[in-house]
C-alpha cells in the first residue's frame, strides 16, 4: 500500500494567533506520527496572514525535536527567495540533529507577491534560474572537495532527500532529469497533473540519489462523520481560496452553511477546478474516493492537506482518512503501485 503524508500550512484561524497555530501544528504532527502518517512537511509562505510557516526551517525543527519517528520536512522551500547555500547550512543542520528525518522540498515559486519577494532578496532575479540554484544547492550536499572554496558547514556530505515540487511541466521535467524524486501540487493546481506525470516518468533518469521515478500528489481530504459535516468543514478552504482570488488574504475563516451565497458563479467555477482533487466526505465517501484517485493516478505516495478551521475537526479528518487507507489496504494491493523505490528506502 503507498504511504499517506500530511501538509500543513500552520493555519491561523480566526481569533487564533500564530503561537497557537504552532502548537496545533505540532499536536497534528504528533497525532499524524501515531496515526501511521510517513511524512509531515511544511510549506513557505509569505506574507499571508492566514499561514504562520514563513520561518520554514525552523518550524521544521520544532516539529521534528517534538516527535520521534515520522519524517519533517519542506513542502516546500521556494528557492529563489534563498541563496542555495543558507539552505544547505539550514537542512544540513537539521538532518544532523535529526538523522533521517528530514525531507528538502524545493520550488521555484516566491510563494508570495513580487513586492514580498524583492524584500525577502534584494537581488531576485524570477523563477528562471532555479535550475542552477538547484544544481548549486545539491554540489553543497556533497561531501567537500580539497581545496574547496565554499562549503556547507554543516551540510557537505550530510544526507538530506531533495524532492523538486511543481504545478507545471517545467519542475516535472527538472526533476527527471536530475533523477529527483516529484510532488506535484495537485491539491491546489491539477491541470497539467496527468502531463507532468507522464513527461516524468517517461524521462526519468536514474540518479545516485533516486534509481527509479518517485512521484507524490497531493490532495485535500476533509473527512467527517457524513458528508453533510465534511462539505461544510470544506467551506472553509472554499472561502480561504476566494478571498485570496479577490486580493483579500487573511485569516482562515470558520465554516458556513451554505457556500453558494459566499461566492460568485464565476468564482465557483475557478474554486471548484483548482480544488478538483479533493475527496470531501463521509468514511465510506473518503474510501472510495481515495481509492478511485489511485487508481486512476497511480502515484507513489499521497500527501493529504485539509484547511479545517476547528482544530479537532482537523485531527479527526487525518484520523478518518488514514482509517481509510486502512480500508484500502485490506482490498486489492496488487492493483495498487508499491514501495520498493521510495526515496527514503
Amino acid at each position: 500500500m503507498i504511504p499517506f503524508s500530511v501538509l500543513d500550512l500552520a493555519p491561523v484561524t480566526e481569533g487564533s494567533t500564530p503561537a497557537q497555530a504552532f502548537a496545533n501544528t505540532l499536536d497534528l504532527a504528533r497525532w499524524a506520527e501515531h496515526l501511521g502518517y510517513r511524512r509531515y512537511w511544511l510549506a513557505e509562505h509569505h506574507n499571508m496572514p492566514g499561514i504562520a510557516s514563513a520561518a520554514t526551517a525552523v518550524l521544521i525543527g520544532h516539529v521534528a525535536g517534538g516527535t520521534s519517528r515520522i519524517k519533517v520536512g519542506a513542502g516546500g522551500i521556494m528557492l529563489p527567495n534563498h541563496a542555495p547555500l543558507q539552505v544547505a547550512e539550514q537542512f544540513g543542520t537539521l538532518a544532523s540533529l535529526y538523522p533521517g528525518r528530514i525531507d528538502l522540498g524545493l520550488g521555484r515559486a516566491p510563494g508570495t507577491d513580487q513586492a514580498t519577494a524583492r524584500a525577502l532578496r534584494r537581488y531576485y532575479e524570477g523563477a528562471e534560474t532555479f535550475p542552477n540554484d538547484v544544481q548549486e544547492l545539491l554540489a553543497f550536499f556533497e561531501p567537500a572537495a580539497p581545496g574547496q572554496t565554499v562549503r556547507a558547514v554543516p551540510g557537505a556530505g550530510v544526507d538530506v532527500p531533495v524532492w523538486l515540487l511543481g504545478s507545471s511541466l517545467f519542475s516535472a521535467q527538472l526533476a527527471a532529469a536530475l533523477g529527483l524524486p516529484f510532488a506535484f501540487a495537485s491539491h491546489f493546481a491539477p491541470d497539467a497533473m496527468d502531463e507532468a506525470l507522464r513527461l516524468y516518468r517517461r524521462d526519468f533518469r536514474p540518479s545516485a540519489r533516486l534509481e527509479k521515478p518517485y512521484a507524490m500528489l497531493g490532495v485535500n481530504v476533509v473527512a467527517s462523520d457524513s458528508d453533510y459535516q465534511a462539505r461544510r468543514l470544506f467551506t472553509t478552504q472554499q472561502q480561504s481560496f476566494i478571498n485570496l482570488r479577490r486580493g483579500r488574504p487573511g485569516l482562515i475563516p470558520p465554516p458556513i452553511d451554505d457556500i453558494e451565497i459566499y461566492w460568485t458563479p464565476a468564482e465557483k467555477q475557478i474554486v471548484e477546478r483548482a480544488l478538483a482533487c479533493a475527496v470531501v466526505g463521509s468514511p465510506d465517501t473518503v474510501r472510495a474516493g481515495l481509492a478511485a484517485f489511485i487508481e486512476r493516478h497511480r502515484p507513489d505516495e499521497l500527501m493529504l492537506t485539509a484547511n479545517v478551521f476547528d482544530h479537532a475537526a482537523r485531527k479527526r479528518s487525518f484520523e478518518l482518512a488514514m482509517a481509510a487507507m486502512q480500508g484500502l489496504q485490506a482490498g486489492s494491493p496488487e492493483n495498487l503501485p508499491t514501495e520498493l523505490h521510495r526515496p527514503d528506502a
